[in-house]
């Protein structure tokens, strides 16, 4: 993948229990940054549950950029967008609930990029370098041996 996207529920309690000691959002972004996966992006969900709160998306942000940070990306490389699902607020639009937010800012390979949604940070994704000049490589699970057919894989 070019790019994850850890999704982190900003209600009370829920936030919480996904970034305790073995809470899934820790476990997710764990897991995306073993398997290769180097861009970020993290939307904090269910922003209307918490009244559009400034400070609770502050204090997200901080804990959340603490512990990515231990697991290998670099907070400054990602976007933190704050959102509601459930309202569609900051997906696609600026939201209006949502005025004190400024907008997102990340580094990239070509500069620093600023924007508000979480449609412009998939945007902002750098497409990393595919080796086309390469020849292809097909990984495969199963080897069968069929009577009368063959082996198919």
């Amino acid at each position: 993948a070019d790019c994850a996207i850890l999704i982190i529920a900003g209600g009370t309690g829920e936030f919480e229990a996904g970034i305790s000691k073995d809470g899934q959002t820790r476990e997710h972004a764990l897991l995306a940054f073993t398997l290769g996966v180097k861009q970020l992006i993290v939307a904090v969900n269910k922003m209307d549950t918490t009244k559009w709160s400034e400070d609770r998306f502050n204090e997200i942000i901080k804990e959340t950029s603490t512990f990515i940070k231990k697991v290998g990306y670099n907070p400054k490389t990602v976007a933190f967008v704050p959102i509601s699902g459930w309202h569609g607020d900051n997906m696609l639009e600026e939201s209006v609930n949502m005025p004190w937010f400024k907008g997102w800012t990340k580094e990239t390979k070509g500069g620093v990029v600023k924007a508000k949604t979480l449609l412009d940070a998939i945007d902002a994704i750098d497409p990393p370098a595919r080796p086309s000049d390469k020849p292809l490589r097909l990984p495969l699970q199963d080897v069968y041996k069929i009577g009368g057919i063959g082996t198919v894989s």
